[in-house]
């Protein structure tokens, strides 16, 4: 048996893997030495925070601070492709604020894309989003 932690991140991984257009997703994992170009999404699980408590009944109310990393390469047009990026992440998580009824809701910030450059080699725009997933569980432990 999963926790309710776990079906939200699983479930939000199951989500972002249906971005298409070649970019590949992953889930807790080291970046790779290529990105590709179509994109590159990592899902970093975050962290669950401090659960608000009601008592009848006994349930943990969360706000998940979860990542998404998202990185693009390209020689020109960066921003726009990074943008396209950033949209197309944003329409997956629109459509299904509440992933399937696990989460009460997911709130998306703002990304702040930063550019990396790389010796010979494209360069890269990334950014981390910060997702906050709000759920609520029976178990202190998610």
């Amino acid at each position: 048996m999963t926790t309710r932690r776990e079906e939200v991140l699983s479930s939000l991984f199951t989500l972002l893997q249906g971005i298409g257009g070649g970019t590949i997703v992953q889930r807790n994992e080291v970046l790779p030495e290529r990105i590709p170009a179509a994109g590159l999404l990592i899902l970093r699980d975050g962290t669950p925070g401090e659960a608000e408590v009601t008592l009848s009944p006994l349930r943990y109310h969360w706000q998940h601070r979860a990542e998404v990393e998202v990185f693009i390469r390209g020689s020109s047009g960066l921003e726009l492709a990074f943008d396209a990026l950033a949209e197309r992440v944003g329409h997956v998580i629109a459509a299904d604020r509440t992933l399937g009824g696990l989460c009460d809701w997911i709130e998306t910030d703002a990304p702040e894309p930063a550019d990396l450059a790389v010796e010979g080699a494209p360069s890269i725009r990334a950014a981390v989003l910060i997702l906050t997933l709000h759920y609520t569980s029976n178990d202190p432990l998610g």
